[in-house]
Parts: C-alpha cells; sequence; structure tokens
C-alpha cells in the first residue's frame, strides 16, 4: 500500500530558499509567481524562473497547491506556518536530542539570549501548562 502525503503527515524539512518564499506565502495568504518576488527583499535578486520553480517543488511536495487564474498560478499554503513550525520543533526534539524536549529547552535558555519579556512569557506559558493538569 503507497503511502500518500496529507497536511497532517509531516513533509520533509524545507530548504532555506523553500522556507523563505514560504513564510511570504503564509504571510500574504496566496499569491502569484509576480507577487512572491515583489514581496522578497530588494536586495534578494531572486529571477522570474526561480521563484516559479521553486513553487512548482514546494507544489509537488504538497506543501502548496495552486489554482489557474488567468495565464498564471496562484499559490496557497496547504496548512499554517504555526503547523510547519510545531512539526519542526517536534523534529528537531525527536532527532537530535532523542525525544527529550527537556535538553531542547536548555541548550535555547543557555545558548539564546532571552529578554525579561521573553522569560516573562516563558514562565506564563510553563504555568499554563500546570493549570491544564
Amino acid at each position: 500500500m503507497k503511502k500518500t502525503k496529507t497536511a497532517r503527515s509531516s513533509p520533509k524539512r524545507l530548504t532555506d530558499v523553500e522556507l523563505e518564499l514560504m513564510t511570504i506565502l503564509w504571510r500574504l495568504g496566496e499569491g502569484t509567481v509576480a507577487d512572491v518576488i515583489a514581496a522578497l527583499p530588494p536586495s534578494r535578486n531572486l529571477a522570474y524562473t526561480s521563484v516559479s520553480t521553486m513553487l512548482r517543488i514546494l507544489e509537488s511536495k504538497e506543501v502548496l497547491t495552486t489554482r489557474k487564474e488567468g495565464r498564471g498560478h496562484v499559490y496557497v499554503p496547504r496548512f499554517e506556518k504555526a503547523v510547519y513550525e510545531a512539526r519542526t520543533v517536534k523534529d528537531v526534539v525527536d532527532r537530535v536530542f532523542a525525544g527529550a524536549p527537556l535538553a531542547l529547552i536548555r541548550q535555547l535558555i543557555d545558548n539564546v539570549e532571552l529578554t525579561d519579556d521573553e522569560v516573562r512569557e516563558i514562565k506564563k506559558l510553563l504555568n499554563g501548562i500546570k493549570e491544564r493538569k
């Protein structure tokens, strides 16, 4: 039996360029190749054909859907950015930290500069977990 990918199954992690283009589409909600190019930073010089190719690759990975509009295509994310973030964090915890989220949290605390506001927000999140149990 052949397994097919759905919006619920974990897509492969995106490359840096794929993630850059997906971030734009998540922000826009949907867009054409021209829309994505227009949303790129001015210093980012990607050719139309390169962006078009990358969006077709994302479609083949089932990360995007597309619909024909006039002579072009409109690309639409198949799931929200938060879904991709959650899947990616779970994958990192499983693969890098042997399924131990505490190890990831230790690394974040030890190696990422957190502001006082971020520390307060983390404490609120942790207290929220205690209250749900």
